[in-house]
């Protein structure tokens, strides 16, 4: 018996890898949380299998839900939304499967980040505007940012800032990144990215309105100056002179055949 933690993904209910949906099939036992993984994932499930929303669940409700399953000999799908490694809080239940002896096995999933920049058909990194990019958050009820986890000192660095789980205070982080990108720096608010009510608004930090984000839990904030998509450099990987493995260039090249 395994518990399989799968990456659902963002929304799109084909945007899941290809062993996600495998193992889903294969699992007389599937948890899944309601609030964010659509339910067109779950016509995976095998016939019969037993599936669990829970969303409404506590830590040890879901782990019941497993100790019972492991004990009937039954795999376990655990859907969580987007991708596993970043806001999943599968880390606590890993915790505590390792010291109830139950193993388990990690699938990654397409993270909202990505599913974002793809739906603005953007690069997040460009050459010489940016090369990094930062995955954070503002404090909320559920998780405090460590003291050193700031807005501010994250857009020092100039990166591509994105921002989850903080829709809801955007003037604040407008008033604490201004100072570091300026106010024509461009934003992204993407809501619900993937799903078919996906929504887009393009600004600047200056024009940055507060109140689009009341009532919103989940649209993911893009901030940085790769967003403006110009002003950069051609990448040096096709440039017609750049001597590589795979193709070769001079009469000395770096790595000849």
């Amino acid at each position: 018996m395994t518990v399989h933690f799968i990456g659902a993904g963002p929304g799109a209910p084909d945007l899941i890898t290809l062993r996600g949906r495998d193992l889903i099939a294969a699992c007389p036992v599937c948890l899944y949380a309601g609030s964010l993984v659509p339910d067109a994932l779950l016509t995976h499930c095998p016939p019969g299998a037993r599936i669990v929303n829970t969303a409404s669940l506590s830590l040890d409700d879901i782990m019941a839900e497993i100790a019972a399953a492991h004990a009937a000999g039954h795999d376990v799908a655990r859907l969580h939304s987007g991708d596993l490694s970043v806001w999943s809080a599968m880390g606590e239940q890993l915790r505590r499967l390792r010291d109830l002896g139950i193993p388990y096995d990690v699938t990654p999933g397409v993270p909202s980040f990505a599913a974002a920049a793809a739906a603005l058909g953007a690069e997040l990194t460009l050459p010489g505007v940016a090369q990094s990019v930062v995955l954070t958050r503002t404090s909320g009820r559920a998780s405090a940012m460590p003291d050193g986890e700031t807005l501010a000192a994250f857009g020092a660095t100039g990166a591509t800032l994105a921002i989850h789980l903080s829709v809801h205070v955007l003037d604040r982080v407008q008033a604490e990144l201004t100072p570091h990108y300026g106010p024509d720096c461009p934003v992204a608010l993407v809501f619900r990215a993937s799903w078919p009510d996906q929504r887009i608004i393009r600004t600047t930090l200056a024009a940055l309105d507060p109140a689009v984000g009341a009532g919103e839990r989940t649209a993911l904030i893009l901030i940085g100056p790769a967003l403006a998509q110009q002003g950069f450099d051609d990448s040096r990987l096709y440039a017609a002179d750049y001597d590589r493995r795979f193709r070769p260039v001079g009469t000395a090249p770096r790595f000849p055949e």
